[in-house]
């Protein structure tokens, strides 16, 4: 074949080529065209709708607004942009520390519920209700005069507990009571001559002595009645 006729034909199927590709440019351009319009009409209504809304909207507001605040607020805004940039920092921040909390708090939360549903079953709440009970009856049937020497009392009662509390008290009850109960199952003589015999020892005898002590302590403290008043000026005497 004469190279001239091939040489056309190459340039004939090129042309071919870009005429196809121009071809299919134009109907992609025109499909866009319609693909726009199409867009158009289909937002004109909502614009116009939208546009007689915010008209209306601003008839209702326009004694209040005027075009300068609005300016000064645009340039307020322009002017703190990096402060609000570090504020929605702060909330982004804000937000993922809730996220990251927000399990702990759930299981707090739930822990709480099973402390109080506990301290339910075992009693506590009812125990508070009674003694809320307790206390507002008190209140209300005890005079101001009263309350002050229940005061008084109670300053008195503290001040006896605290003594009681200390260390060296507290061992001393207890080895009395530790003793007594070692001491309470064995068999005792109470004969004449067993009591006789235990008033030797000289341990019983610091005993009694001590009880005597603890007995004129107390008579002391409690006021006598008249009977035991006479009695004991008659023994005086």
């Amino acid at each position: 074949m004469d190279p001239a006729v091939v040489e056309l034909n190459h340039k004939i199927d090129a042309l071919t080529a870009q005429v196809m590709y121009l071809s299919e440019q134009a109907q992609l351009a025109e499909r866009q065209r319609q693909d726009r319009a199409e867009l158009m009409r289909d937002l004109t209504p909502v614009a116009e709708e939208g546009f007689r809304l915010a008209v209306e909207q601003l008839e209702e507001i326009q004694d209040y607004v005027d075009l300068s605040d609005l300016l000064r607020l645009f340039k307020r805004l322009l002017r703190n942009g990096r402060n609000l940039d570090k504020m929605l920092d702060q909330l982004e921040s804000l937000s993922d520390l809730l996220a990251t909390v927000s399990p702990l708090a759930d299981e707090a939360f739930a822990k709480a519920i099973d402390t109080l549903a506990e301290m339910e079953r075992k009693g506590y709440f009812r125990l508070a209700r009674n003694g809320m009970r307790s206390l507002d009856h008190m209140v209300t049937s005890l005079t101001e005069e009263e309350v002050g020497r229940l005061a008084d009392g109670g300053e008195s009662l503290f001040g006896a507990i605290k003594e009681v509390s200390q260390p060296e008290t507290i061992r001393i009850l207890r080895d009395i009571l530790l003793a007594a109960g070692r001491e309470i199952g064995r068999p005792v003589d109470i004969s004449y001559l067993g009591l006789l015999r235990q008033l030797g020892n000289p341990e019983v005898r610091r005993g009694l002595g001590l009880m005597l002590r603890v007995l004129q302590a107390v008579g002391a403290q409690v006021p006598a009645s008249g009977h035991e008043a006479v009695s004991t000026q008659a023994a005086k005497g």
